[in-house]
């Protein structure tokens, strides 16, 4: 079943070409099936069940060849993770910032997902040289805009960001450019009321718990709406955005999504932050395999989750996420005794035709 599972993914590779020959598109169907089972970014690791027929030692090289040598086209990447969305529907976007260390090297890289309801993916990312400093105006747009770019305006309808995500020209951009958003602001940004008055939220004298809402203010410059709740020890959660007054605290409460991904791709999945790798060009090559392997394995997890539900906990929470029960059936599956006439077997190949 392994095998067949490798040809699948090669022939979808075919049709949505990251890399042109023939042998690099089988390489990337073994790597991405190596991740799965190793459930490591090592590339030890991932040479133990890259190809079967060759020592492990030849297929760690064959690694080190394709990372150091081989481009990929990031672009038709975000077309292939696109092709796993849902064909209609509005998708909401999610920013954020990661960073790892590895001895000296720091790892800082900006990544937006992209997903409806719990399902949410990497996208696109950028690997920033500030090491753990914050991402810039021009960062900050350069990587929404490629989603923008692949999946048109029309189809984002929420843009959901942390408290880095600030400032004016950011935010005038998201506005210009038609996208409802909600951004998380630090307490020390000020607003503006129509008067012309200029507030502290600390100064608004709101108990912890309670609620404010602000129709029409501007915020570093750009007019939206705020909404602030108080909460313990002198702090505030502080939204401003254009997607609707009374459900930008809602809206926000959706940013779990990226987090839960983050997750996935560092020490619940693949343990991405365990990487050795020190090159930028060598990481996002990585993070693209990895994110790869992640939808792959999210895509199996929510088709098997529609014929049979993944029970949940009296949390009402499931028992085991999406990603990780598809993860967990793609890992079966690779086992050399597993019949590929089962039920899943067949419809993990549905998925891939």
């Amino acid at each position: 079943m392994k095998q067949r599972l490798i040809a699948k993914i090669k022939t979808v590779l075919q049709h949505v070409p990251l890399v042109g020959h023939l042998s690099r598109q089988k390489f990337i169907a073994q790597f991405v099936i190596g991740l799965i089972k190793s459930r490591n970014v090592h590339f030890c690791e991932v040479a133990q069940h890259l190809n079967d027929a060759a020592k492990p030692t030849s297929n760690e090289t064959r690694i080190q060849n394709f990372f150091r040598d081989v481009k990929l086209d990031y672009l038709v990447l975000v077309q292939l993770l696109v092709s796993l969305l849902p064909a209609t529907g509005k998708l909401r976007l999610c920013l954020d910032r990661t960073e790892w260390d590895f001895g000296q090297c720091q790892v800082n890289s900006l990544l937006v997902t992209v997903g409806c309801g719990a399902w949410h993916v990497p996208l696109y990312w950028e690997l920033l040289d500030n090491r753990s400093g914050n991402s810039n105006a021009a960062q900050r747009i350069a990587v929404p805009e490629i989603c923008v770019a692949v999946l048109g305006r029309e189809r984002i309808g929420l843009v959901l960001g942390d408290r880095e995500f600030v400032g004016h020209v950011w935010l005038k951009w998201l506005k210009d450019n038609g996208l409802n958003f909600v951004m998380r602001l630090p307490k020390h940004h000020l607003l503006t009321e129509q008067s012309g008055r200029r507030r502290a939220i600390a100064d608004l004298g709101l108990a912890v718990g309670q609620v404010r809402r602000f129709a029409h203010v501007q915020v570093d410059g750009v007019w939206g709406q705020v909404w602030v709740k108080a909460l313990a020890e002198g702090e505030f959660l502080f939204l401003f955005g254009t997607a609707g007054l009374t459900s930008l605290g809602q809206f926000y409460a959706k940013r779990w999504t990226i987090e839960q991904c983050f997750q996935n791709l560092k020490g619940r999945g693949f343990n991405l932050e365990n990487s050795h790798l020190r090159s930028h060009d060598k990481l996002r090559k990585l993070v693209a395999l990895v994110s790869l392997a992640y939808a792959f394995c999210l895509s199996v997890g929510q088709a098997a989750d529609r014929r049979t539900p993944v029970a949940h906990k009296n949390h009402g929470y499931r028992a085991t996420s999406l990603s990780r029960h598809g993860l967990n059936i793609v890992r079966q599956l690779t086992r050399p005794a597993t019949d590929a006439r089962t039920r899943l077997a067949r419809l993990v190949e549905a998925l891939l035709d």
